[in-house]
């Protein structure tokens, strides 16, 4: 099974396409409150189509919007990547990976 037809919800190790396309999600979402995250992600389903079919890149950007907007339901700011927990320990992850031997 190649990255590409990995089940959008089973964990894998994310392609560097799909980093990006989360990073880029992250940059667009900071400073926005969970009602503009809501509509950005309603339009990111909507260019997408029919997302079994999408490249990896877009389902991570779909998958991206969906989150954020999920952990800004009841928070009532606006989204920061540098309080989102999740990003924080994806960062983590990373650097100890790259340091571990």
């Amino acid at each position: 099974m190649t990255q590409d037809t990995v089940p959008m919800n089973d964990p894998h190790e994310p392609t560097p396409e799909e980093r990006r396309a989360r990073d880029r999600v992250r940059r667009r979402a900071e400073g926005m409150t969970h009602h503009r995250t809501a509509e950005a992600l309603e339009a990111a389903e909507k260019a997408a189509g029919d997302l079994a079919a999408a490249d990896g890149g877009t389902r991570a950007e779909v998958a991206e919007w969906q989150r954020i907007t999920d952990l800004l339901f009841d928070h009532g700011g606006p989204y920061a990547p540098e309080t989102d927990a999740f990003v924080q320990g994806q960062l983590t992850a990373r650097r100890n990976h790259r340091s571990s031997p």
